[in-house]
């Protein structure tokens, strides 16, 4: 059943792409309404990151959350598979491209936005660097396959199983292939410190700040987003100031920073995570 609706995926390459996001569009709404408890989680963190919002304005941005997500799954046929021509057309890279110019060492703070892998293939496929990456292996061996297949496909691109060690990836930094790092997801606790996001304390790796110092590399973010005609991968100029001298200071400031680029539109983050399930002391998860 797996490898029939991986291979469904792969077989929307050759649908018109209106189509394609049609679909994705249906299947949101699809996903919002049967998969109860991830709808659950979506309105928990919008709750607590945006309690502003009015009931009316919480439902819709979560329907919008599915609908990107869906859109976003569907549209991993011709961003793996379909003709490279068309992923150089529809995702575009902005902003302050020049960054990527040269090989000093770079670490890229790269978000869980829902068009991240977008935004992946668009740095492998249209720079002429070789990008490593580090990701979290999935527990179906056939999907972690198809999605390593996915993000290798281009210009030597290296994703790094975390569990494999760290000296390889900061070797590889200092060699100068540029690092894209998410350490904007609650992992072990362990390995995290507690800072604001959206003023809620959250469990966020400080790898962030750590490698650049000990890679001695300059920070610029890409943020990726959905658009009506396909992907938009935004580079930041090089972040002034960072890394500092504290570690704990650092990771909230990318916390920071990052509210500013999901404020833009907050429905493409990845809020279907957990995002809040370790808590300080003494708190229970809200989920």
């Amino acid at each position: 059943m797996t490898r029939f609706l991986l291979t469904l995926v792969e077989w929307t390459r050759f649908l018109p792409f209106s189509v394609v996001r049609t679909l994705g569009t249906l299947l949101g709404w699809l996903l919002y309404v049967l998969v109860g408890s991830r709808r659950r989680v979506v309105q928990i963190n919008l709750q607590l990151c945006f309690p502003q919002w009015s009931p009316e304005e919480l439902q819709r941005q979560t329907r919008r959350t599915f609908v990107y997500f869906a859109q976003a799954w569907l549209d991993r046929g011709w961003i793996w598979h379909g003709d490279p021509a068309i992923t150089r057309k529809r995702i575009r890279l902005v902003g302050a491209v020049h960054e990527f110019d040269g090989n000093g060492p770079t670490l890229v703070f790269a978000p869980h936005f829902i068009g991240m892998d977008a935004g992946w293939i668009a740095l492998t496929q249209q720079l002429p660097r070789n990008f490593i990456t580090i990701y979290a292996a999935q527990t179906n061996k056939e999907v972690d396959d198809w999605i390593l297949h996915g993000r290798k496909r281009f210009n030597n691109a290296q994703p790094v199983d975390r569990r494999d060690g760290f000296k390889q990836v900061l070797a590889a930094v200092k060699a100068g292939s540029p690092l894209c790092l998410l350490p904007d997801m609650n992992y072990e606790p362990d390995d995290s410190v507690f800072v604001p996001f959206y003023g809620v304390q959250a469990a966020t790796m400080p790898s962030l700040s750590r490698i650049a110092r000990l890679g001695r590399a300059k920070v610029i973010a890409a943020i990726a987003r959905i658009t009506p005609d396909g992907y938009e991968i935004e580079i930041s100029s090089k972040w002034v100031d960072f890394p500092s001298k504290d570690l704990v200071e650092d990771t909230a400031l990318m916390n920071l920073r990052l509210q500013g680029y999901i404020d833009k539109d907050p429905a493409q983050y990845y809020w279907v995570h957990k995002r809040f399930k370790d808590r300080p002391a003494g708190e229970k998860p809200p989920y």
